[in-house]
């Protein structure tokens, strides 16, 4: 399962599904999606028309209101995608809300379809965790070894962060300590010193034997 974020620097990969929110609903793009063979679950805008082809029975009982058929009647959308869809009106238990799902798959259970989309928050959390503790604001390159070297480096950072609290027993949090090394990264700082904000002898640290970066 894919992110729709994702979709600017990758090929669609046929047989995978992207779940994506209704503010990224874009029929051209679904359809691209279609074509290549790749799945998709959305999230039907409020004022979407479509003329229902065909109704299954469903079971009220599970929470599925709802699973249809349908073809776009928009003239816009009608062109954008001229096929099939299938619509899923879905009431979550745990909040209430009635949501309206669209995809391709005519396959799987409605149920899956309705938990594919509840696990796209997975993702989102995924991203957000990103941001916050391996501090990547954006991607330097837009392929998808880039993407990948970019975080691992990343996650190789947070775990020689993570050792290091460990080894050093500090009481501080690994998102504290990687703010305080994100601005100390380039002072020579002991690392105990740096944690505590005060500094420790070092009788045991033979300055002179560290190496030079510069050979002067």
């Amino acid at each position: 399962m894919h992110d729709v974020n994702v979709l600017d620097f990758m090929p669609i990969e046929a047989g995978a599904f992207y779940v994506m929110d209704r503010g990224y609903l874009d029929f051209t793009r679904l359809y691209a999606m279609h074509r290549a063979c790749g799945l998709f679950v959305t999230r039907a805008k409020v004022n979407m028309s479509a003329r229902r082809i065909y109704s299954k029975r469903t079971d009220r009982t599970t929470g599925v209101i709802c699973d249809q058929t349908v073809l776009l009647k928009g003239f816009y959308a009608s062109q954008h995608y001229p096929e099939n869809l299938r619509r899923i009106r879905f009431k979550d238990p745990d909040t209430g809300k009635t949501l309206i799902f669209l995809t391709n798959n005519f396959v799987l259970p409605p149920l899956t379809i309705a938990a594919l989309y509840k696990n796209r928050w997975q993702v989102e959390w995924f991203f957000k965790w990103i941001k916050q503790h391996l501090r990547i604001k954006k991607f330097l390159g837009n392929s998808e070894n880039a993407v990948k070297t970019q975080i691992w480096c990343a996650v190789s950072t947070y775990v020689l962060i993570a050792i290091v609290k460990k080894e050093l027993q500090i009481d501080a949090s690994l998102y504290t300590l990687l703010q305080i090394l994100s601005v100390s990264v380039f002072e020579k700082t002991e690392l105990l010193s740096a944690f505590q904000g005060s500094e420790i002898k070092t009788n045991n640290l033979d300055l002179a034997n560290q190496l030079n970066l510069f050979g002067n």
